[in-house]
């Protein structure tokens, strides 16, 4: 009888921590058992490549003007072509991005990098097969720009930077910091990734007052990329982007029209100081869709282990079968199962109403990296007159 009741209040200890506010922000939640996020060791492309750096398999190059940007991005596997520019303050870096100076995002399936010119550092975030969104930076990253290039110190930084080993450089895992923002409801509670549309000052601020949006596949246009530069051609279509909200009287007022189908970026954007002068539309859609579906098979991921576990201790409380599935078990894992199928078949995405084009050619390059069937067709080929994807099933 004692034991029984010992296995029985284990359980609800358990069952106290397993149900805790699904909508509490921070990594505590995370670090309970079954997930243990900050304990557990990531398998994640960056944490492959920390560990190959580590051993000396592999060694970054630093380029003089983007620093270590381009041979991570080339070890990652990471075309400079998915590079989308935001130039909102609403990430790390605030101090050092403005609408002149804004922040670069590059990605691919699993990983995102995100660059500040006259930054020191390299943020990082990767799609981990158990934990979703591990969080990295890479420090003493910066290239030498114009903004932050200081004249008398240039042969003593010539000297520390002409042949940098793995040493000179810190990729280093973040646990907490980030999931402030990258881990509450924005993100399906799991930690993950966002895509946030503002209505930005001329400084890039939020504007007092006004709306912001958490944006997806499923947004309408006319909420998106607020903050963002965005570079393409969509016709009759218009979107927050490009754009700032000047009226302090009205702080959800922006030009709407003036910002669309922009097939260059604007000349306030400090030439040079990016891989590319673009801020490709293509690719800003297929990264709201993607982030959408990385959050939602990390939330899966969570809701069933947790779930699982909490039956499991149940179970032997109450001494029933080991492999006994309650009905709220079932519930609980076919609901987070159902919504991650509705994001990879692309329920409720708009219609496009007119065609869509990028500028850097991220879609040919998207396109051609497969896999491809015997017949020639592909889920990463695009559509871009009705809506996203050619075939509505997720790459």
């Amino acid at each position: 009888m004692v034991r029984r009741y010992l296995a029985s209040s284990s359980a609800l200890v358990l069952l106290l921590s397993l149900i805790a506010d699904p909508f509490a922000q921070g990594q505590d939640r995370f670090d309970l058992p079954p997930i243990r996020y900050s304990e557990s060791i990531p398998n994640d492309p960056v944490a492959s490549l920390q560990r190959r750096l580590a051993a000396g398999e592999v060694r970054l190059h630093r380029d003089p003007k983007f620093g270590y940007l381009p041979s991570l991005l080339k070890e990652l596997n990471i075309s400079p072509q998915s590079q989308v520019l935001v130039f909102s303050k609403t990430s790390l870096q605030i101090h050092k991005i403005s609408p002149a100076n804004p922040r670069a995002l590059y990605f691919n399936d699993s990983v995102y990098v995100g660059y500040v010119p006259g930054s020191d550092i390299l943020e990082l975030a990767a799609n981990d097969p158990q934990l979703g969104a591990v969080f990295y930076t890479l420090d003493g990253s910066g290239g030498e720009h114009e903004l932050d290039r200081d004249p008398s110190s240039e042969v003593e930084e010539s000297k520390t930077n002409t042949a940098p080993g793995v040493d000179d450089i810190k990729l280093v895992r973040d646990r907490d910091n980030c999931l402030s923002c990258h881990a509450t409801t924005r993100t399906e509670s799991v930690p993950g990734y966002l895509v946030r549309s503002i209505f930005p000052d001329r400084s890039g601020r939020p504007r007092t007052g006004a709306s912001s949006f958490t944006t997806d596949y499923r947004s309408p246009w006319k909420q998106r990329w607020g903050g963002w530069y965005v570079t393409g051609t969509h016709g009759a279509m218009r979107h927050m982007g490009n754009t700032f909200a000047i009226d302090r009287s009205d702080p959800q007022k922006i030009d709407v029209d003036g910002g669309a189908n922009l097939t260059e970026l604007p000349t306030r954007v400090r030439t040079g100081l990016h891989l590319l002068p673009s801020s490709d539309l293509v690719a800003l859609l297929v990264l709201e869709h993607q982030t959408r579906v990385h959050n939602l098979i990390t939330r899966a991921n969570y809701e069933t282990r947790q779930a699982v576990a909490l039956d499991e201790a149940m179970n032997q409380a109450l001494e029933r079968p080991a492999e006994y599935r309650s009905e709220s078990t079932q519930r609980r894992i076919a609901s987070a199962a159902n919504a991650l199928a509705e994001a990879l078949l692309l329920i409720d995405e708009p219609k496009f109403e007119d065609a869509v084009s990028g500028t850097s050619g991220f879609r040919e390059i998207f396109q051609t990296m497969g896999p491809v069937s015997s017949n020639g067709q592909s889920l990463r080929q695009l559509d871009l007159t009705e809506r996203l994807f050619r075939y509505p099933l997720s790459f």
